[in-house]
C-alpha cells in the first residue's frame, strides 16, 4: 500500500477550486516551501480578490484579504510594520495586472522586500471569465465574445519581463503546472523567491501559468494542451532575473 503524502501543516482542509484548476497545485507548493524553510508559522498572506479568495477557507496562517488589485500596497504596509515576517502577495492576473496594475508595479519599482505570486490563467477567473491584460490574441472571453482584438486592447502583458529589465528587483521567474517536471521546477522558483525575502534582497515575483477549464470551456486535459500549445510559446518559462547572492 502506497504511503500517503503528508499535507503541509498550514493547509488544514480542501479548498473549493474548480476541477483542473491550477490554484490548488500552486498553494500546495508555496506551503511546502514555507514548511521546508521553517517559515510556515512566520508568514502573512495578502490575498487578492478572485479565485485566490478561496485560500482563506483552507489556510491556517495569518492573512489579509485585500481590496481588488491592492495586494501590492497592502503587503508593502504589512512588511514595513512587520519586517521579520515573510509577507506574500497571492494574486491572479486580473487582480494584479488589470485592476491592480498601479499597486503591483509600484511595489516592484520601489523594490519592496515582499514576495509576489501571480497566477496567470489569462482571464478573470472568479468573476465570470472576463478579458484581462494577459488574455491571448483572439481569445474569447465574456468581454471579448468575438476574440481579443489586440489592435484595440493592446497585446498580452509580460509583467515579469518588465520587472526583470527595468526595475532593481531581487528575483523574477515564470513557471507552469502542466507537467510534473514543470511543477517541480516551479517549486524551485517559489523557494528562491522566498529565500530572497528572507535574506532581505528585495522584491521577488514568480508568475505561474495555470489552466482555467471552467472559463476556457475545456476539459482539464484540453486545458493543459492549450497551455502548452498557446501560452508557453508566448510566455517563456525560467528565471528571468536570478538572485545575486552575496
Amino acid at each position: 500500500m502506497a504511503k500517503a503524502r503528508k499535507y503541509p501543516e498550514s493547509i488544514d482542509r480542501a479548498m473549493g477550486f474548480c476541477p483542473g484548476c491550477g490554484h490548488g497545485v500552486v498553494i500546495r507548493l508555496i506551503a511546502e516551501c514555507l514548511e521546508e524553510l521553517e517559515q510556515d508559522k512566520n508568514v502573512i498572506y495578502g490575498i487578492g480578490v478572485g479565485c485566490s479568495s478561496l485560500l482563506g477557507g483552507g489556510l491556517q496562517t495569518d492573512r489579509r484579504h485585500c481590496s481588488h488589485g491592492r495586494a501590492g500596497a497592502v503587503c508593502t504596509g504589512i512588511k514595513r510594520v512587520n519586517p521579520e515576517n515573510i509577507v506574500i502577495a497571492y494574486q491572479g492576473d486580473g487582480d494584479a495586472y488589470s485592476i491592480g496594475l498601479a499597486e503591483t508595479t509600484a511595489a516592484a519599482y520601489r523594490n519592496e522586500n515582499i514576495t509576489v505570486f501571480i497566477i496567470n490563467n489569462t482571464n478573470y477567473g472568479m468573476t465570470g471569465g472576463q478579458m484581462s491584460h494577459t488574455t491571448m490574441p483572439g481569445q474569447v472571453t465574456t468581454t471579448s465574445p468575438h476574440g481579443r482584438n489586440c489592435d484595440i486592447t493592446g497585446y498580452p502583458m509580460k509583467f515579469p519581463e518588465i520587472v526583470a529589465s527595468q526595475f532593481n528587483a531581487a528575483y523574477v521567474a515564470r513557471g507552469a503546472i502542466n507537467t510534473v517536471a514543470q511543477i517541480n521546477k516551479t517549486k524551485t522558483y517559489i523557494k528562491s523567491a522566498l529565500e530572497a525575502q528572507m535574506n532581505k534582497e528585495g522584491y521577488s515575483v514568480v508568475e505561474i501559468l495555470t489552466t482555467c477549464p471552467t472559463n476556457w470551456g475545456m476539459t482539464p486535459v484540453e486545458s493543459k494542451k492549450r497551455l502548452v500549445n498557446e501560452l508557453l510559446p508566448y510566455y517563456p518559462l525560467g528565471e528571468l532575473k536570478a538572485r545575486e547572492v552575496k
